[in-house]
């Protein structure tokens, strides 16, 4: 069973920039620890004879048809753009 103790959550504050009230801290201490006792107990699971999937159900997803659904209008959004060149569009240097 982990537990975690104000030093170990004053450091882990400091080193994900946070300010913990001292009121808060016994708060903080215990859903820590609950979280790590629970890592620890799916850790625990013998997971050798499970396959990885990207899905719980054995599901396959549907996939639409990669089609154009709309026209080329391109040239007339070239038009009002500021400044373009052989069909792209020029924008100023943000880093020199």
């Amino acid at each position: 069973m982990s537990n975690i103790t104000t030093e170990q959550l004053d450091k882990i504050a400091h080193l994900a920039r946070l300010k913990i009230e001292e009121t808060d801290k016994p708060k903080y201490c215990n859903d820590l620890s609950s979280i790590l006792n629970l890592v620890e107990q799916i850790n625990a699971e013998d997971t050798s004879n499970v396959s990885p999937s990207a899905h719980s159900l054995d599901v396959t997803q549907r996939v639409r048809p990669d089609e154009v659904t709309e026209k080329n209008e391109r040239e007339k959004f070239q038009k009002i753009a500021p400044l373009t060149e052989a069909g792209l569009y020029i924008v100023p240097p943000v880093i020199e």
